[in-house]
């Protein structure tokens, strides 16, 4: 066998709970809302575009 010590197997980055709470702050306070405009808006842009190209909403 090998005369070389065994290696410490424990992860060294694992993430604190500080980290953790400022991970799930970013995702709920900044991330998530944002991602939800720019969806929407998307959205929006593109029924205006398909508007543009056919003539406008359907009339009754």
């Amino acid at each position: 066998m090998s005369d070389v010590p065994a290696k410490d197997v424990r992860p060294t980055d694992v993430p604190t709970r500080s980290q953790e709470l400022l991970s799930f702050l970013f995702l709920t306070v900044v991330l998530i809302p944002v991602l939800t405009v720019v969806i929407i808006a998307g959205y929006g842009f593109a029924v205006w575009f398909y508007q543009m190209l056919i003539g406008g909403p359907p009339h009754h």
